[in-house]
């Protein structure tokens, strides 16, 4: 066991582990340590201030759940862009659940934004469960706002995949689109554009969410397609 694999177990939290392994169908069970994410964020920080995250960022694959946690948050943190953009094509085949795949969030994404269209393309075209899945996280998280163009709606709604943990994030994507974007994002499920379940899925979460005016909502009921799977 590594000195930081070490440190990782002495902060574990049984509980807090038992509640993770409830999330994390995809996760084997002995890989989850149960380290709280604002103890792992604050190991990254110290380790970014130490020079002590390169070595431990070139030691792919590692043991444990909570090592890929960390190595999210260590890229996360990362300043650099073109360094940033390395770790995470690095990171990307390792990932293999949402958790992770989630908490990866790129600060370094948001100075660069106009040069990441062309390598989220890449990742959508992929095939691969988690770097589509990251990809479209990427596309909610950057051009939802005043990056946006329609063309990312027809990006995200060309997806079609299998996996859950892809059309989930389609789902809230376009959930979230509904609420920063309605006029564009409606036509969408107006015409159906998005596969059943994942059409059905993102009204749902549309729903659920304050940043929907009830009006709206109401609407959005209307649309559902029923007996979706």
């Amino acid at each position: 066991m590594t000195p930081l694999q070490e440190k990782l177990f002495s902060l574990a939290d049984e509980s807090y582990r038992a509640f993770q392994l409830k999330l994390l169908p995809t996760v084997a069970p002995e890989t989850v340590i149960g380290v709280r994410t604002p103890l792992l964020r604050a190991m990254a920080k110290d380790m970014l201030k130490a020079g002590e995250a390169e070595e431990f960022l070139s030691s792919l694959p590692h043991a444990y759940f909570d090592e890929n946690q960390l190595h999210a948050f260590l890229i996360s943190d990362t300043k650099d862009f073109s360094l940033s953009l390395a770790q995470v094509e690095a990171f990307l085949p390792y990932i293999d659940n949402w958790a992770t795949c989630d908490q990866l969030s790129p600060k370094a994404f948001k100075k660069r934004r106009d040069e990441l269209p062309p390598v989220l393309d890449g990742w959508l075209s992929s095939g691969e469960t988690y770097r589509m899945r990251f990809a479209l996280g990427m596309l909610m998280q950057h051009f939802l706002d005043g990056d946006f163009d329609p063309c990312y709606l027809e990006k995200a709604a060309a997806v079609r995949s299998e996996e859950y943990y892809v059309n989930m994030m389609i789902a809230w994507y376009f959930a979230t689109a509904l609420a920063k974007q309605y006029e564009a994002a409606l036509p969408y499920l107006a015409e159906k554009r998005l596969s059943p379940w994942t059409h059905n899925k993102a009204i749902q979460k549309a729903l659920e969410s304050y940043r929907v005016p009830p009006e709206r909502k109401e609407y959005l009921k209307t649309l559902k397609i029923p007996n979706a799977r």
